[in-house]
């Protein structure tokens, strides 16, 4: 099955849920309070992301004068993908990592840390740099705001069930067609969760499609093989003060090493997303 296919499926889904509990809700205006405010939310955040995100890590801008090198690679690599060369900028930390970000290529920043120039060769670097030009290009952030929107929406949806629950909001006729008050207290726990999980896949439906577009930008995935392999052990060694809430963007996971983080990954194994560009033939 194809990431394309795969996101669709995925994004369907939490719109199920959102019309599971919305049916059960018996169209209350609290239905469509909950998908406003959610929607104004999440776009609004959408909008601004990419401001927030690089203020939030100290980023700062460079261009062809202090960083030549990075600067030709990114532009190089904007060309080849048909885009508009994104704003630069350098993260001062030691951990190697880097993420992309912005609401379309017009409107897109790449940022790399300090860690990850020191620690990788022109070539990985490269690598690196491909994937999230891809993550612009794909669209990426679109599609991850339009699923935050929906989980969003299903988070405020299970909390008003539970408060339904706890004081007798809803009717006796749809406590008993919901499965009683256990029914409503299961619905307002697993649709929340599910919607979590739902988002994860995507997350990581995501990264496997950078992967491979970054890969075919370069007609090679070994570059961006070696240099995963050389972030596994790094973000072991010197871990990212990063906040669960931006962790989706990171070319690797910079909450590894939190074990409890880790259950509710944003990002694919390393281990398979090595062995998909190997296998690959661009």
């Amino acid at each position: 099955m194809s990431n394309t296919l795969k996101t669709t499926l995925l994004l369907g889904l939490l719109t199920g849920i959102i019309l599971w509990i919305g049916g059960f809700l018996g169209g209350s205006q609290g239905l469509v309070v909950a998908f406003v405010f959610a929607t104004i939310m999440n776009f609004g955040s959408y909008w601004f992301s990419d401001k927030i995100v690089l203020a939030m890590y100290g980023a700062r801008p460079v261009g062809l004068n202090e960083a030549p090198d990075l600067y030709r690679i990114v532009q190089n690599l904007a060309t080849r993908a048909q885009m508009p060369m994104p704003k630069l900028y350098v993260i001062p930390s030691d951990a190697a990592n880097a993420f992309a970000t912005g609401r379309n290529p017009e409107h897109a920043a790449v940022a790399v840390t300090e860690g990850i120039m020191r620690l990788m060769s022109w070539d990985e670097l490269e690598g690196v740099l491909a994937h999230e030009i891809s993550h612009v290009r794909n669209r990426d952030i679109l599609l991850s705001s339009i699923a935050a929107t929906l989980a969003g929406v299903i988070m405020m949806l299970a909390n008003m069930v539970r408060w339904a629950a706890i004081f007798g909001g809803v009717s006796r006729d749809e406590r008993n067609e919901g499965g009683g008050l256990v029914g409503l207290v299961v619905m307002s726990i697993l649709a929340p969760l599910a919607a979590t999980l739902i988002q994860l896949a995507i997350s990581r439906s995501r990264e496997y499609q950078a992967d491979a577009s970054g890969a075919a930008l370069l007609h090679s995935g070994e570059s961006l093989a070696k240099a995963l392999e050389k972030l596994e052990s790094a973000a072991q060694r010197v871990p990212l003060d990063a906040s669960p809430q931006t962790a989706h963007l990171f070319i690797v996971n910079p909450l590894s090493g939190r074990s409890f983080a880790n259950l509710f990954s944003t990002h694919p194994p390393l281990e398979e997303r090595i062995r998909r560009l190997r296998s690959m033939r661009v």
